[in-house]
């Protein structure tokens, strides 16, 4: 099944959360159930090519996490616990076995799985884990001024620049300026935008957290562990190593030609990965 066909398949439900939260999924494929948790500043429907790499051999349910489309908003007293919720929401509703994460998306699916033992397996892709100050909060006050001041992309610049300092955090603001909006059609970075004072409390919620990843080592499941070609440079690409030595139950799968978006990138390979992995076929 192609992206393309996959939206005209796909049909979208709605549960609601613990906390009276509407969530909405969106849901394509045959076979045991499979929930994708997408990362920060994605939508749902960005993950559709993902969805329909997996269809054929799993149902997928994709979550629109809350404060985004259909979803309710994130609401004053936004946490993880809350989204942890929303993630077994969905799970009650549609009796998913298997769990898969992407950064953000990833600490969601980690912290899930902390609170229940129904899933049978997961995957997460540099899941967004605070090691050793991993993840910075010191763009985040600069960043939510530029929005209120009617900046979103002087926000968001701080927002690359802040969230990965080793890398893109590097690069001159001028070179930034005259590169994003060639490599970020329009669309895409007013979707960014508009999630990013979303995202700000999203990040203060992994870096409070910051080097008490030890606490998985009490989920039990067997986790497929996935990091880019950014593995040793980026905090989001060293978790999964270090997550490694805490997970009793899992192995660690790098993609050398990937970036931190190869669920998006390249969802044939992920998939085909991830696949084996549920199924438990040998690779």
């Amino acid at each position: 099944m192609t992206a393309q066909t996959l939206e005209q398949h796909a049909s979208v439900s709605s549960v609601n959360s613990a906390d009276g939260t509407p969530i909405s999924y969106r849901s394509t494929g045959t076979g045991p159930g499979l929930i994708i948790v997408p990362g920060a500043l994605a939508l749902a429907a960005d993950f559709d090519p993902l969805a329909a790499a997996f269809a054929g051999r799993f149902t997928v349910h994709t979550i629109e996490r809350r404060g985004r489309g259909a979803s309710g908003p994130q609401g004053d007293n936004y946490s993880a616990d809350a989204e942890c919720a929303d993630i077994e929401a969905v799970r009650a509703a549609t009796g998913a076995r298997f769990l898969l994460g992407h950064s953000f998306g990833g600490f969601l699916a980690l912290e899930a799985a902390l609170k229940t033992n129904a899933f049978d397996r997961m995957a997460v892709y540099e899941p967004g884990v605070c090691i050793d100050g991993s993840i910075p909060m010191d763009w985040a006050e600069q960043c939510q001024r530029q929005l209120d001041a009617g900046k979103p992309f002087e926000a968001f610049l701080t927002f690359v620049q802040g969230i990965n300092p080793q890398t893109s955090g590097k690069a001159p603001r001028w070179l930034l300026r005259a590169i994003i909006p060639l490599a970020i059609k329009k669309h895409e970075r007013q979707q960014k935008y508009a999630l990013l004072a979303g995202t700000i409390r999203e990040h203060a919620e992994e870096a409070r957290r910051n080097n008490d990843y030890r606490k998985y080592a009490g989920i039990t499941m067997p986790v497929l562990l996935m990091a880019g070609k950014e593995a040793d440079k980026t905090g989001a690409g060293r978790a999964p190593g270090r997550l490694k030595d805490v997970l009793p139950q899992s192995e660690l799968t790098l993609f050398p030609k990937l970036d931190h978006f190869g669920p998006e990138k390249d969802p044939a390979a992920i998939a085909a990965t991830v696949t084996a992995f549920f199924l438990g076929v040998p690779r």
